[in-house]
């Protein structure tokens, strides 16, 4: 989850049931498809149109890897960092030359498609911008632009835009477009490749069809941010100030505020109490837009804060909110929607490329939203943060969020009563898919959870994060109650910890959860490690009944905290591991079964010590799965011989003195400088490239003002691959350093692939110290 900004059911059976197609042992990596041929993807249950659960959505999906092809299809492959990971159903296809294509036939008449996608970084991590051609039955429809802009982070959270870090992630993106006709079923509709000069690949994971109405007119009475005060359809001008009128105005006279079709440029909060903002249709009315210059102001709708007290009656319909974030910056109030507003409605919005889609800041009370699409957000998906009660979250579709997808997290002041129903959440590409940090009566029913990529679950139910404790009544308590959920593919390798999430998991960090927590007519299908865990302090008042366990990559029960729980008409069926059970806190953890159990049961567990590779699972059927994490991106990003590797990367040294620490010969300011303690050579710095890299020239400064005199420095450059073993790049050797040509030394090497770049200062003719104040790194 992102940092901050500065009832009871009906029970039923389980009546959702997914189709699990039986797959072939082991996984598909990459398979070269001939002309005209199917990409043939593994059979693997979907996340959408799933009869009862998780969003009604309003498009038919259809995946790439199923579709007509002469791509290649690359995966199943769940490691985080590689491309088809983070695809849905962990499998797409790859075009990399002109005339490559996948082709969908539709199933149902459509006059609007959506596509998710993935370009490759470029050089400077800024993205790419090309195109595809959009055919409709052979026939040219046209060309539809897209982009990595959004896309690619690098490094640990909470991540950066430089390609020479490690870690890269957050790959694919989505873009829409209208077809300008109904189009019937049976229709072909053909993504292809017309040219690599603008990206070398083009990868397809799925696309979206579907019918959209016409634009709603304007409601009698309202007003129009167009006709009554001159907002800007075309996108030309900045119409903040003029939306922003018509919002104001609309509560002043109790009059709805209606924006018609078109697309709009708005660059700071618009500022919503008591009023009705209305569009017509999020396909016809966009907001989009972000400050040239101050780029921590951007499109949002927000509540007035709890500290100003507050909005309420607020509703926000019928329109979309496209936003431009291209990084996560988490103390930026750059979400779609934010703000507090109490005893009010979000209702049919599309929300894409923000920080978060909403970021809702309490104390508020009885606020919805529903009906729409989240997608594409650099951090979370829906945060209720800090004394929101009596809030839902339903019938909304979320995929492709940066953090959880959508989180409950009472930080400092409770959380009650909220619920998240008839969701459904795809790729959180980190933590969760849905989540409560504590919270008091909570409800979170009815929802698809799918396709978790890292360092998270499904369903997480959690006494985590700051705030949360019940000293202020902030903790998991009451009853939670999560029934008749369905989690595909869900749970992951934790990066951090180095083993895997399970699926549905339960966590006491800052004390132990002991509230009653219910998971009741659920299934659990192919977890790519363990089904069900608990981990951190102690969890207790677990209760599962009707639960069906199918496929799990390691366990079923992953035991790493004392506690207890029930077991009631839990069955397990394809668990990796012989043994189903791994708990090495013995009898601390109290197992109480109940009738209709199966498959999920061992006495002794395991408690091996060490942790299995997954074996991951497409259709119930175990496969091995590749156990090595990546050492290289999915797709690597092109190398520019004149970008400085060096430039903010983490730097370490032998010492410093005063306020010259080493992070000056890094920072990209040569009037900056680090110097090292007097008087005792040798000494060193070392900075961290991120990757192994073939450095080929290293560039030394010093402040450029005259009053540096000339000196010379003895020094020698080593680089290494593991910051453990060093060898020598460059031999020791005197360099001048002289303000009349820019008090720079520049140093030639081999190529050696280096990650860890170290320069040792053996001696200074200027100084009793090592001196710089920049070390530079490149490739040519």
């Amino acid at each position: 989850m992102t940092a901050p900004p500065n009832g009871t059911s009906l029970r039923r059976t389980l009546a959702a049931t997914v189709s699990m197609a039986l797959a072939a042992a082991g996984t598909l990596v990459a398979v070269a498809l001939a002309p005209e041929a199917h990409a043939a993807g593994v059979p693997a249950p979907s996340p959408v149109g799933i009869s009862g659960r998780g969003a009604a959505v309003p498009f038919k999906e259809q995946e790439a890897e199923y579709a007509a092809t002469n791509g290649t299809l690359i995966g199943p492959d769940r490691l985080y960092g590689h491309l088809p990971s983070e695809a849905s159903g962990r499998q797409a296809v790859t075009l990399d030359a002109p005339g490559e294509y996948v082709e969908f036939t539709l199933t149902a008449p459509a006059n609007a498609m959506s596509f998710r996608y993935s370009l490759p970084d470029n050089a400077a991590g800024t993205g790419r911008d090309a195109s595809l051609d959009l055919k409709v039955d052979g026939n040219q429809l046209k060309s539809v632009p897209v982009t990595s802009k959004y896309g690619w982070y690098y490094g640990g959270y909470p991540f950066n835009n430089n390609p020479g870090d490690s870690n890269p992630h957050h790959f694919y993106d989505e873009t829409r477009t209208l077809l300008g006709s109904t189009l019937p079923a049976g229709t072909k509709v053909r993504l292809q490749v017309s040219s690599t000069s603008a990206s070398p690949t083009f990868t397809i994971d799925l696309a979206d069809f579907e019918q959209v109405g016409a634009p709603i007119g304007k409601p009698s009475g309202a007003l129009d941010v167009v006709s009554d005060f001159g907002a800007d359809p075309t996108g030309a001008a900045d119409s903040t100030a003029k939306i922003q009128a018509a919002v104001d105005a609309g509560k002043a006279q109790g009059r709805a505020v209606y924006i018609p079709q078109g697309t709009f440029q708005v660059r700071d909060h618009i500022v919503v109490d008591q009023v009705t903002l209305a569009g017509a249709g999020p396909w016809y009315s966009v907001l989009t837009g972000r400050d040239p210059v101050n780029r921590a102001k951007a499109v949002g709708v927000y509540g007035k804060y709890a500290n100003q007290g507050g909005s309420k009656n607020v509703t926000l319909k019928d329109f979309a909110i496209l936003g431009d974030i291209r990084e996560r910056v988490d103390d930026d109030q750059v979400n779609a929607i934010g703000g507090a507003l109490s005893n009010s409605t979000v209702d049919s919005v599309w929300l894409q490329h923000t920080k978060c889609g909403a970021w809702m800041d309490g104390p508020m009370d009885n606020f919805t939203i529903k009906n729409s699409r989240i997608l594409d957000q650099t951090a979370d998906g829906v945060n209720f943060h800090m004394g929101v009660t009596n809030s839902t979250v339903t019938n909304t579709f979320v995929r492709n969020t940066g953090d959880d997808g959508l989180a409950m997290w009472a930080e400092n002041v409770p959380n009650v009563k909220n619920k998240f129903t008839y969701n459904t959440v795809i790729l959180p590409i980190l933590a969760n898919n849905i989540v409560t940090y504590g919270g008091k009566d909570i409800t979170i029913s009815d929802n698809v959870m799918a396709d978790t990529v890292t360092n998270g679950g499904g369903l997480h139910v959690a006494n985590r994060y700051p705030g949360v404790n019940s000293g202020q009544g902030t903790a998991v308590s009451g009853t939670t109650t999560a029934a008749r959920n369905t989690l595909i593919r869900a749970g992951n390798n934790d990066y951090n910890w180095q083993f895997g999430v399970g699926a549905v998991w339960f966590s006491g960090l800052n004390e132990a959860l002991d509230a009653t927590v219910n998971i009741t007519d659920t299934e659990i299908l192919d977890s790519s490690y363990a089904a069900i865990m608990n981990i951190e302090g102690a969890t207790k008042g677990l209760h599962f009944e009707n639960v069906r366990i199918d496929g799990a990559g390691t366990y079923a029960l992953q035991i790493q905290a004392p506690g207890n729980a029930s077991f009631t008409n839990v069955t397990a069926t394809h668990i990796a591991q012989s043994n189903p059970i791994h708990n090495c806190v013995g009898s601390g953890f109290v197992i109480t079964r109940g009738t209709g159990n199966s498959g999920w049961y061992a006495d002794p567990p395991a408690c091996t010590g060490t942790w299995p590779d997954p074996k991951w699972t497409n259709g119930g059927v175990p496969g091995g799965g590749p156990t090595t994490p990546p050492t290289d991106p999915p797709t690597d990003p092109p190398t520019d011989p004149t970008l400085n590797l060096a430039k903010g990367r983490p730097v370490t040294e032998t010492s410093h003195t005063d306020v010259y620490p080493a992070t000056k010969a890094v920072d990209g300011d040569a009037n900056t400088y680090w110097e090292s303690a007097n008087n005792a050579f040798p000494q060193s710095l070392t900075v961290d490239l991120g990757a192994a890299q073939a450095v080929k020239r290293v560039v030394l400064k010093l402040p450029p003002a005259t009053a540096w005199a000339t000196r010379t420095q003895t020094l020698s450059v080593l680089g290494s691959t593991d910051n453990s073993t060093f060898t020598t790049l460059k031999p020791s050797a005197g360099y001048t350093f002289n303000p009349s040509s820019g008090n720079t030394a520049t140093i030639s090497l081999g190529g050696t692939a280096t990650r860890y770049l170290r320069v040792t200062v053996t001696g200074n003719t200027g100084w009793p110290a090592a001196q710089l104040s920049e070390l530079e790194a490149y490739t040519g």
